[in-house]
């Protein structure tokens, strides 16, 4: 039997698409011109709602720790070798935390 291609991506797939939804509907703020602070000291939210300078971090890290479980389910195992399902689970998590900080990172530091 086949393994599946997207066993151990689905939550990678799936957490990118609601982080990256949730990022457009927001509309942040993404050069340091348009801050209400630009050319001024302070500190300012990129967001409407300044709340979202910590719930963004934490879905990106709740992102990385769903894939992390992910890789530890069964069914992410099933008819692969340890060395196909070690690779697939590093390439997952090393993704999930390069694409959260390269996503959520330079909206945290915009206005700042």
């Amino acid at each position: 039997m086949r393994p599946s291609l997207l066993a151990g991506f689905w939550s990678f797939v799936v957490g990118g698409l609601v982080l990256v939804a949730v990022i457009v509907a927001l509309d942040p703020i993404t050069r340091q011109k348009d801050c209400p602070n630009y050319g001024a000291s302070g500190n300012a939210s990129a967001f409407a709602d300044p709340v979202w300078d910590l719930y963004l971090p934490l879905m990106a890290f709740a992102w990385i720790t769903f894939v992390a479980v992910e890789q530890t389910l069964p069914v992410t195992r099933r008819h692969r070798s340890w060395a196909a399902w070690a690779a697939r689970a590093a390439a997952a998590l090393v993704l999930a935390v390069v694409g959260s900080c390269c996503l959520v990172v330079p909206l945290g530091i915009a206005c700042r």
